[in-house]
């Protein structure tokens, strides 16, 4: 143990060290919140590239709604809509 306190006698090592464990651990910004805000930004950038992906399938969609043969294909395979006189069943596997 005295081998140790040698080198704390010593004040720019006192300090550097104080100043250290401030940097790493009791400051506002310290090691642990960095952590967390990395990890918190890679799912963000997840999530914005998801959400780029849908918006990008939602703007062709809409697109191709302009045509009228389209806008009755997607209503009738989509959103189940139906002519007065049919009766739709929808099949689903699980």
């Amino acid at each position: 143990m005295k081998k140790y306190l040698v080198y704390f006698k010593n004040k720019f090592i006192l300090t550097g060290t104080i100043f250290l464990i401030y940097a790493l651990f009791l400051d506002d910004i310290d090691l642990f919140s960095m952590i967390s805000h990395s990890n918190k930004l890679r799912k963000l950038e997840a999530a914005k590239i998801e959400v780029s992906e849908k918006l990008r399938k939602t703007k062709y969609i809409l697109r191709q709604l302009h045509y009228s043969s389209e806008l009755e294909r997607y209503a009738r395979e989509e959103k189940f809509f139906k002519k007065d006189n049919e009766d739709i069943f929808v099949i689903s596997y699980e």
